[in-house]
């Protein structure tokens, strides 16, 4: 009997010897999809632990670069400039699932849904409109009671994937904005407040009356923070939500190999115009064969059941073609 006992302790400790941990860190934008990804894919992979830091797709961007990582995640693609700074392996840009950022406000008194204009937005976070009863404000919200309370900004102080979706879109619908501030993971801001993470900038927005900042979508459901639609460049004012986001995507006709496109201010009527991509930055070839493996296990997995949750933390699965073209793309991984 005390040899059965000891027989099965020594089996049950196997499992953790056995144990392997993947290392990623990156964007906040998919955080929480990949956190339930990651969860999930453990139940079934019980031996196998994915960790994610959530720094932003800037320190995402340096941690993979660095090797300190196993993959890394980001919203903004890599430059060309970036990527040769890869020595020994190449980064390959593996689409996960689309999003959507959202001009988010508090203010007192307001608390339906308004709508902005490309140019008013830009303006906004240009510093150039600066009280909440301005005119070019109310002319897009009829019927609306602005209070006369100043505009608080409030963007992200960290290199962020969700800042290049952002400025990549007020790039591309405002020559001031293009000039004076231009697209990146991380800008010199004109004016406002700078909120670490999604999670940050869904906070100070919270806290301060007054306040407008965008965050991820799922960031502003979470946290019952009221956000507007926007004038898309068919004209039309469209909410963010899943079918605003996947029109965007449809208006990618040819996907690049390498995956690094822009659907902001994407053509048709039914398209959110703030919507994008994101990636995982997959180095190969691993500097371990065996999580080499696990990742192309994972992203396999992700194909074939992950893009099946997106819905219900407000994400847009991949469409159709490009999951298949991403599953050519994952036999490079090793």
């Amino acid at each position: 009997m005390i040899r059965r006992i000891a027989l099965l302790c020594v089996a049950l400790a196997i499992p953790a010897l056995g144990q392997t941990t993947l290392n990623g860190a990156g964007a906040t934008f998919p955080y929480p999809m990949y956190s339930k990804w990651f969860s999930e894919y453990h139940k079934v992979h019980p031996d196998i632990e994915i960790n994610y830091q959530s720094i932003g797709s800037g320190g995402g961007i340096r941690q993979v670069l660095a090797g300190t990582v196993d993959f890394g995640a980001s919203d903004g693609p890599m430059t060309d400039e970036q990527l040769q700074q890869a020595k020994g392996f190449k980064i390959l840009h593996i689409p996960t699932v689309l999003g959507a950022d959202v001009p988010a406000y508090n203010i007192p008194g307001v608390n339906q849904e308004l709508k902005f204009t490309p140019d008013v937005l830009a303006d906004i976070f240009l510093g150039k409109i600066t009280s909440w009863s301005d005119a070019r404000i109310a002319k897009a919200n009829p019927g609306v009671n602005f209070p006369n309370d100043p505009i608080v900004v409030v963007h992200r102080s960290d290199g962020s994937g969700t800042t290049y979706i952002f400025t990549d879109y007020l790039s591309k619908v405002s020559s001031d904005w293009q000039s004076q501030v231009g697209k990146g993971t991380s800008v010199r801001w004109p004016v406002g407040l700078g909120g670490k993470g999604n999670e940050g900038v869904s906070g100070l927005i919270r806290q301060m009356q007054g306040a407008i900042g965008y965050v991820e979508l799922i960031y502003a459901v979470q946290n019952k923070i009221t956000y507007g639609s926007v004038r898309n460049a068919a004209g039309e004012f469209v909410k963010a939500s899943l079918g605003s986001v996947t029109a965007a995507a449809g208006s990618v006709k040819s996907m690049p190999a390498d995956y690094r496109v822009s659907i902001t201010n994407a053509p048709g009527k039914e398209a959110y115009p703030i919507s994008s991509f994101t990636w995982l930055l997959i180095p190969v070839p691993s500097k371990d064969p065996a999580k080499g493996k696990i990742l192309a296990d994972f992203l396999s997995w992700m194909l074939d059941s992950g893009e099946k949750m997106t819905a219900e933390l407000d994400y847009a699965p991949l469409p159709d073609n490009v999951a298949a073209k991403v599953r050519e793309t994952i036999k490079q991984v090793h």
